[in-house]
């Protein structure tokens, strides 16, 4: 369902309950914050909250898929299957994004990282999905299987990168990614439409 097909009720509790989390991430660790937390940062009841969403880590799986894809979105990255330049767009948008994420880098937010890693790597298939699914795939390998690989080694690599003292500059670790899928990407390209 589009946002503009929600209600605007249920977009503005959302955009309360989201707010409120981002918020009270900032002052303590996801961890220890609560559905009640959240709940009473919004000004909504724990009731409501689960109308919306089944738990915090459903929230924060929401959020985190919403704030990256508008990261992708502001700088315009758009993906048709056959644009290497725009997989090195996606790839920089996860190198940006995990780095400035909230202990990304820390063994503190334990809890959080499946749920950004979810949330990430499901906008970066969807994206690389959608533009294979626009032209026919060499070698019969399925559009599926290359979005879930690609997005899935983007992330991975990207993670390490984060996790890693000294690392080198995001540029480099962009073509150090790109050397890395750029093979499947090739391997698979879909034949542009004449």
């Amino acid at each position: 369902m589009t946002c503009e097909a929600i209600d605007p009720r249920i977009r503005r509790t959302r955009a309360l309950l989201q707010d409120a989390l981002l918020k009270l991430m900032q002052e303590k660790d996801f961890e220890k914050i609560s559905v009640q937390d959240i709940s009473e940062a919004a000004t909504v009841n724990r009731a409501t909250f689960y109308d919306h969403y089944a738990d915090k880590f459903a929230l924060l799986e929401c959020v985190a898929a919403g704030r990256f894809l508008g990261l992708l979105t502001e700088r315009g990255v758009i993906f048709d299957g056959t644009c290497p330049n725009a997989l090195r767009g996606i790839v920089l948008g996860v190198c940006d994004y995990l780095a400035g994420a909230p202990g990304m880098g820390s063994e503190r937010q334990v809890q959080m990282e499946p749920h950004l890693e979810s949330a990430v790597v499901a906008v970066v298939r969807r994206m690389i999905l959608e533009g294979l699914r626009q032209n026919p795939l060499a070698n019969g390998v399925s559009a599926e299987m290359t979005a879930a690989t690609i997005s899935s080694a983007v992330y991975g690599a990207v993670k390490e990168w984060v996790r890693t003292p000294n690392r080198c500059s995001t540029d480099e670790m962009v073509e150090m990614v790109m050397t890395l899928v750029f093979p499947i990407f090739v391997a698979t390209a879909p034949v542009p439409a004449e």
